[in-house]
């Protein structure tokens, strides 16, 4: 059977859409496999999947759940991934180690474009992966309709297994493409054999045919046997399945109900024969079989009594509980299982391990292996929506930023961005809910209570024409005093041509060196203008002034060049200036006019549209977008394009803003800084 060695220990990740039933899948597959002794059900929150409390709050998964078992005498870890769009992060992640995928989709067509990014990460990556479409118990499903609409978005060709046996409208069985068997959902055990339907004889062998006519494409031989109208022996067809899935050449496609047990046998089959061995996997990810033990990190919690837990797939090797990996001792080795580990000993070829306290490794960092590097590790996904966050409590800013450290170890596509022009510290990351699930854990978990808000707008501001100023300190209070005098030009400058400063001070009116502190005053003054943003583009020269032999100093010079600036910046027109974004947002076709709406909504610029590259059915619109109106694109977009909309920006230029939008800008800023 392709090379395989069934008696290592295999993983396959579960992914999908939100709600398509993943987690339910994953007990089925449990429980056929006798690893739980009944299916649980997400809605009692009893399942071995979706076990912290942000997920059954929510009732989604918000993180991977890790589940080991025997079936038939072979072990598997089963990965079940998060649906929603926002933690689509540990998905790619967990693809990045397993062996295949099992992508879990429901049968309804309008719905297969939900899958097209996770299919096209899949193809990128070589992942092995196979489609289960689940709930075909609900009345209408067409599954050929459905597997049209899904064939749209995949690149490889999907391959039926099995047709359904139907009865009132409902699907109550399967007929195998391969062995042309039939068989009876029996709830709770293996599926009954019977007879294939008179009725259906036509459409099974129309159905194998096409199997084998997309299994020919990879195969000469098969090729020959058909043209020759031989009928190739079972054998051939099950290893030809197994090549081809290995090699990500082809998708095979089941179906079945997992709630109520339905088709869950089928699979376990399939993934016993057709998915390929850590050792294969080890290959195609780029590490040559002999040698020293590796593993690739794909997970890091910090968890409460454990400490930072780093989970890895072994790909090749053996590791044990006290060997020092990477130049650390662990603080111990574990397999997990739901939301337990057990402590072990040691860890083989294809198990999914955990390494206590190893702080300085990272998610996609390996584990042994010198000198080797591997496939390349996917880049974090960019983050599309930010919260300001300060501590509840006074004098905890320093706990807040290592906690969420913490956090974004764990999941890479949050950003922590720390804006010292605004003094403000952002969260960064996929959605709201991402977010909002974030600053959950930091309070369960760290006992870390936050107080958020939007994003301050970096907005800036400059001048439109130049005036003459006169700037003056003199402080007398016993002793020394304090004198500077100056005089200063400001102009404006080009737009992005930043700020200036020159003195053409003469005849000593100034000496050399307080000239220094009249631009550490001027440079001061800039980090808020008049209107209370940062000034830009503004040029200012230090034309004259005096000084007092006794009473001058660096501090008086630079007060007077303050007090210069505060009456001279408002008599030179100043002007607020808002920052524009270029976007890149993508949408399958069918959804662009949608998104040119949305962008136009916002006071954004269409700066056109065309197919996006290496996506087929896909557009990707440009345009210029004001930043405050960036706030909750990502939610919007999502919701108009059935969750598969985002986009990309970049910061591109600062524009004018005037009337009515800057007014509110201006009044809500001093409202900020106190000054309403």
């Amino acid at each position: 059977m392709t090379g395989k060695t069934p008696s290592l220990p295999r993983a396959a990740a579960l992914v999908g859409p939100f709600a398509s039933g993943k987690t339910t899948l994953l007990e089925a597959l449990l429980f056929r496999a006798g690893a739980i002794p009944r299916q649980g059900r997400i809605k009692d929150g009893n399942t071995v999947g979706d076990a912290s409390a942000e997920a059954r709050a929510r009732l989604m998964s918000v993180e991977p759940t890790i589940a080991g078992t025997e079936y038939l005498g072979e072990r598997w870890t089963f990965i079940d991934c998060p649906g929603s769009v926002e933690f689509q992060q540990d998905a790619y992640n967990t693809l990045m180690a397993v062996d295949a995928a099992i992508v879990v989709c429901e049968p309804d067509p309008a719905r297969a474009v939900m899958v097209a990014p996770l299919l096209k990460f899949l193809d990128e990556h070589r992942v092995p992966h196979m489609l289960f479409v689940n709930k075909v118990d609900t009345a209408g499903v067409r599954l050929r309709e459905t597997l049209e609409a899904l064939q749209a978005v995949s690149e490889r060709p999907l391959v039926l297994r099995e047709v359904p046996i139907r009865e009132n409208d409902q699907v109550v069985g399967f007929v195998d493409l391969v062995s042309e068997r039939a068989y009876r959902y029996h709830p709770g055990q293996t599926s009954d054999l019977i007879k294939i339907p008179d009725a259906m004889q036509d459409e099974e062998r129309q159905a194998r045919q096409e199997m084998l006519e997309h299994l020919a494409d990879f195969d000469d031989h098969l090729l020959e046997e058909l043209l020759e109208d031989v009928a190739p022996p079972a054998q051939e067809v099950y290893d030809d399945l197994a090549k081809d899935l290995a090699d990500d050449l082809i998708v095979p496609v089941f179906f079945g109900t997992a709630e109520n047990d339905g088709g869950i046998t089928r699979l376990w089959k399939a993934l016993r024969h057709d998915v390929p061995a850590p050792t294969a996997t080890a290959a195609r990810l780029g590490f040559a079989n002999g040698g020293a033990a590796v593993a690739r990190v794909f997970k890091t919690v910090h968890a409460a009594h454990t400490g930072k837990l780093s989970y890895a797939r072994i790909l090749r090797g053996e590791f044990a509980d006290s060997q020092t990996v990477g130049g650390t001792r662990p603080s111990g080795l574990y397999l997990a299982n739901g939301g337990s580990l057990t402590k072990a000993a040691k860890a083989g070829v294809g198990d999914v391990a955990a390494f206590g306290r190893l702080d300085s490794v990272a998610t996609g960092d390996l584990l042994g292996g010198e000198g080797e590097t591997g496939a390349p590790w996917p880049a974090p996904l960019e983050p599309l929506f930010g919260l300001s966050l300060q501590a509840e409590k006074k004098g905890d800013d320093v706990k807040l930023s290592g906690t969420l450290t913490k956090l974004v170890e764990e999941d890479p596509s949050y950003r922590l961005e720390q804006n010292a022009e605004f003094s403000e510290l952002v969260l960064w990351g996929q959605g709201e809910i991402h977010l909002l699930v974030a600053l959950e854990r930091l309070k369960s978990r760290f006992n870390m209570g936050v107080v958020t808000a939007k994003p301050t707008v970096p907005y800036k501001e400059t001048v439109r024409k130049p005036t003459a100023v006169h700037g003056r300190h003199k402080k007398q209070s016993g002793g020394h005093g304090q004198f500077g005098d100056v005089h200063m030009e400001i102009r404006p400058q080009p737009r992005g041509a930043g700020f200036a400063f020159e003195d053409k001070i003469v005849g000593g009116a100034i000496p050399r060196n307080y000239i220094p502190a009249v631009e550490d005053g001027v440079t001061e003054f800039l980090k808020c203008g008049p209107l209370g943003f940062p000034v830009v583009d503004v040029a200012v020269t230090l034309t004259d002034g005096s000084y007092h032999s006794v009473d001058s100093s660096d501090m008086a010079f630079k007060t007077a060049a303050r007090i210069a600036m505060t009456e001279g910046l408002p008599k030179c027109e100043p002007v607020l200036l808002e920052p524009i974004l270029q976007v890149e947002v993508s949408v399958p076709s069918d959804f662009t006019s949608k998104a040119q709406r949305i962008i136009s909504g916002r006071r954004g610029q269409i700066l056109g549209y065309d197919a996006k590259e290496g996506w087929t059915g896909w557009d990707q619109v440009s345009a210029y977008l004001p930043q405050a109106e960036m706030g909750d694109l990502i939610v919007e977009l999502r919701s108009l394009t059935m969750g598969v909309g985002t986009f990309s920006w970049r910061f591109d230029h600062l524009q004018d803003l005037s009337g009515r939008a800057a007014d509110k800008v201006v009044e809500d800023r001093k409202a900020a800084l106190g000054q309403g």
